[in-house]
């Protein structure tokens, strides 16, 4: 992960925390394509309000994020385990039931994310299902506070996703949201299962 977006989570995190948003409305979906009980890793678990809905729900939860410091912020706010874990930190092979991971894979750097993808395709269960959520754009760069994004476009990412494995699409669509810094952005949400 690009340092000075980590470095900015690790700073802000109580602040981000605060500001965090409501869960997604596509997190039910998601569950609902599910095993009841299963298991679910969550990349970028940031303040929470995502795990909190899963476990409610009954899944077996491994919550992540890249910053020891918002880790420690969620862990307190869920009363649950969240560790500290970069993405190319990711080994697992065919564990879990779906991958979470909102909002958090578009601070990947744009050469580095289709091994990231690949990480996740081989985490994975046969038929896996994995949400994740970017910036719409046309090429990376920061925004006003200083953090990274790999801004795709979609043909890019469909590329990017076809070259990481085997994935069946389930669902595509986009959302107008402001960001921490007040900009307003065009997130493309994507679900995608784990084929091959």
């Amino acid at each position: 992960m690009d340092d000075a977006t980590l470095q900015f989570y690790r700073r802000n995190a109580e602040a981000y925390a605060g500001w965090a948003k409501a869960p997604s409305t596509r997190l039910i979906g998601f569950l609902k394509l599910l095993p009841p009980g299963g298991a679910i890793l969550e990349l970028g678990c940031g303040a929470g309000n995502h795990a909190a809905v899963m476990l409610a729900e009954g899944f077996v939860l491994r919550a992540t994020d890249g910053s020891p410091e918002m880790a420690e912020v969620a862990a307190r706010r869920i009363k649950h385990p969240v560790e500290a874990m970069l993405f190319d930190e990711l080994e697992d092979r065919e564990a879990y039931d779906g991958v979470w991971a909102s909002a958090c894979l578009l601070h990947v750097p744009r050469d580095e994310l289709a091994d990231i993808i690949g990480r996740i395709h081989r985490a994975l269960k046969p038929g896996g299902v994995f949400y994740a959520s970017y910036k719409i754009g046309h090429g990376d760069g920061r925004d006003s506070i200083g953090r990274y994004y790999n801004y795709p476009a979609a043909d890019w990412l469909a590329a990017t996703y076809a070259a990481s494995g085997a994935w069946t699409q389930v669902s595509s669509d986009t959302s107008e949201i402001k960001s921490f810094d007040e900009a307003p952005a065009t997130m493309l949400h994507i679900v995608v299962r784990k084929g091959g």
